[in-house]
């Protein structure tokens, strides 16, 4: 039978896939899980402020969104102080990492990241054909001397960090990460995923240049502010980078309640700072969960723990299979010697209380 002339990139990758959902695993297990604690979503979801705008708004579905997000723009751009070119909206931040790596890789351009960093990033290098260079973790924490070191030696043309980081949970305090900005080779972009900025201390945030043509800050509505079925997000940078969004974006990807309900989200500051307190809070009984179970909880800035297990990739594997065979949904981090850990979002009482309840039968089970 007749097939589509595929590109040779396409033809080259492998099928796989960075994540498999909870939804694909509730049905292939055939029930729902009784707690939802491993894919870093906020369980206690949008500002009620959120929840009517989008109720409000719900008869008017049947308009397309704004293409330009002009308002939505806008209000980023005040809240941030920079101007509206500054601004780029994305379908959350795998979007604009897409994006990004759309405009700068192409075949045979070599491009930075971290062995076991966020995995969808590694997935659009390799769409777009770019030559991935993974520097290991240093104690828990993206190395980011070596990724200099590394975008230096390679000639690099794009490096990418998470901070707070992805599936670890550590930071680098916004001097370190101003110091790499300072030294990074005049042709190389560096895209910081600040996913998990709302949740981290002041000390990871550093002030926004966007008159740095080689910084893109990524950032998103689907953590602290409870909206990743929203699938919305932005991206800040530089106006002549920014403008280059406007090629490859697709003008009609965010939907009309997705804008309207970022931009009350935005405007309701007060339900953010309550989220995150309990968001800590829930950190906090993840932790002494842990430990009451001799896992020693890594520091985090992140809406997630990551339990050390103590052991190697197959043991913290066995832990989480007898958590989810508990109907409890973790995950754990994919590359040695990271996972060694488990990795569980915050949740809600009712959530922990399961956890705590399930967590010392899977120890003895395991141990066993």
């Amino acid at each position: 039978m007749p097939q589509p002339h595929y590109t040779q990139i396409i033809r080259e990758l492998p099928s796989s896939v960075p994540f498999v959902g909870p939804e694909a695993q509730e049905r292939a297990r055939g029930g729902p899980f009784r707690a939802r604690i491993g894919a870093n979503e906020s369980v206690f979801g949008p500002s009620p402020r959120t929840v009517e705008a989008i109720r409000a708004a719900a008869p008017d579905v049947w308009k397309y969104g704004d293409p330009d997000n002009y308002d939505l723009r806008q209000a980023i751009a005040d809240f941030h102080g920079v101007g509206r070119d500054n601004v780029v909206i994305i379908e959350g931040i795998d979007g604009g990492l897409g994006l990004a790596n759309r405009l700068v890789v192409e075949p045979g351009v070599n491009v930075i990241t971290s062995d076991g960093a966020y995995p969808t990033f590694n997935f659009h290098v390799a769409a777009c054909g770019g030559t991935l260079t993974k520097v290991p973790y240093r104690d828990d924490r993206q190395d980011i001397g070596g990724v200099l070191d590394h975008a230096r030696n390679n000639n690099a043309r794009v490096a990418y960090l998470t901070n707070p980081d992805n599936p670890m949970g550590g930071w680098w305090p916004g001097k370190d990460i101003e110091n790499l900005i300072s030294a990074l080779p005049d042709d190389t972009l560096l895209l910081v995923d600040e996913a998990y900025i709302d949740t981290a201390p002041a000390e990871a945030n550093f002030p926004i240049d966007a008159s740095n043509p080689q910084v893109l800050r990524f950032r998103t509505f689907s953590k602290a502010y409870g909206m990743a079925g929203a699938r919305i997000g932005y991206c800040i940078g530089e106006a002549g980078v920014i403008t280059n969004f406007d090629k490859i974006r697709n003008h009609y990807g965010i939907s009309r309640l997705s804008q309207i309900a970022a931009q009350a989200a935005l405007e309701d500051q007060d339900y953010l700072r309550a989220t995150v307190e309990r968001i800590s809070a829930a950190c906090r009984r993840i932790a002494d969960i842990g430990r009451a179970n001799g896992l020693e909880p890594l520091p985090t800035a992140t809406n997630f723990v990551a339990l050390d297990c103590g052991r190697d990739g197959a043991y913290a594997k066995a832990i989480m299979e007898g958590l989810l065979a508990r109907d409890i949904f973790v995950r754990m981090p994919g590359v040695a010697p990271l996972n060694r850990c488990i990795r569980i979002s915050a949740g809600t009482d009712q959530d922990l209380d399961l956890l705590e309840a399930a967590l010392p039968e899977v120890m003895r089970a395991v141990s066993a």
